[in-house]
């Protein structure tokens, strides 16, 4: 694994699981290990601080999953001096409203926002980079295959004429 950097994936319940299990696994791409945990800002704050207090003397970065009301992406970023990234699973419920509880933050707390697993990871990927020689290659050869996919799509619809 990338020089035991690690993402812990806070999610605020265990109907987040698969969600989270889903950045997990495209962590794994970059050669990035993860943990999932599940706490609540609005039912178990004591117990959200007491998970975060458990990793600041390690390299992480905290992605945290929240639907409906986020309050643990803020609340997580207020009480870590470590990147948090908030990627709130989409929801038709309130024709996708429910995402502006994770936009909008008071002075002094600034979680990231990123939507989808696979860019989760890859944000997550990207903060590592700057430290990790492995992992900043492990994105260049990720981008290199988006760039080919985009490539090979033009050519299948073009039929190779261009």
């Amino acid at each position: 694994m990338a020089e035991s950097m690690k993402a812990v994936i806070l999610m605020g319940s265990k109907a987040d699981l698969e969600y989270g299990k889903e950045i997990a696994e495209k962590l794994k791409l970059f050669g990035i290990e993860s943990e999932l945990r599940v706490a609540s800002a609005h039912k178990t704050p004591e117990y959200v601080l007491e998970i975060i207090r458990g990793y600041e003397k390690e390299d992480v970065i905290f992605v945290t999953i929240a639907g409906r009301s986020n309050a643990l992406s803020g609340f997580v970023d207020a009480n870590t001096s470590k990147p948090v990234i908030a990627s709130p699973p989409y929801s038709e419920k309130f024709a996708g409203a429910d995402i502006f509880s994770s936009i909008r933050m008071p002075s002094g707390v600034a979680p990231m926002l990123v939507l989808e697993a696979e860019n989760t990871a890859l944000a997550v990927a990207k903060i590592f980079a700057i430290k990790s020689e492995n992992v900043r290659l492990a994105v260049e050869e990720y981008q290199k295959k988006k760039k080919e996919e985009i490539v090979k799509a033009d050519r299948e619809v073009t039929h190779g004429k261009r």
